[in-house]
């Protein structure tokens, strides 16, 4: 998964990271993006980030490019784990993920701390993928998939 990947490379000091092109790593990376997690995300072909390439190259050799952010010689983004599993989803409504981005447990989930995000997927078509203080503003439950700090 995308989540340990990210992680192991942060871990290994890389600078930057290939995954395969999938709308779900992409709309990942973009949220770890806009949350400050990594520097940008470019789409490209196994051989590297080239957005040219990219729109001739076929679905077995695209991949998403993401910069990886440091600060002073430490990795911004310290954990990444997941938290629906394929063998066990993680539907949350409105209410508990309020609760979670709040600081109280929601579903056995331990409370978000400062500085972490929830990535939550919608059944909303415009607003498929968000970040759960996205989600509470757009008014929206859904599943839960990982989080990061």
């Amino acid at each position: 998964m995308l989540c340990a990947h990210i992680q192991n490379a942060f871990r290994a000091r890389h600078q930057r990271i290939s995954v395969q092109h999938t709308v779900q790593n992409l709309s990942i990376l973009s949220i770890l993006l806009r949350s400050g997690f990594i520097l940008s995300v470019t789409r490209g072909t196994v051989d590297g980030p080239s957005p040219e390439a990219f729109l001739s190259a076929g679905e077995a050799q695209r991949r998403i490019w993401a910069d990886l952010k440091y600060r002073d010689e430490r990795p911004v983004l310290s954990d990444m784990q997941l938290i629906s599993r394929p063998s066990k989803p993680i539907f949350m409504d409105i209410g508990e993920i309020r609760r979670l981005c709040s600081g109280r447990r929601a579903q056995n989930i331990k409370p978000l701390r400062m500085g972490e995000i929830a990535v939550v997927r919608t059944k909303s078509p415009e607003h498929e993928w968000l970040e759960a203080r996205e989600a509470i503003q757009h008014n929206l439950g859904g599943e839960v998939i990982c989080r990061a700090r």
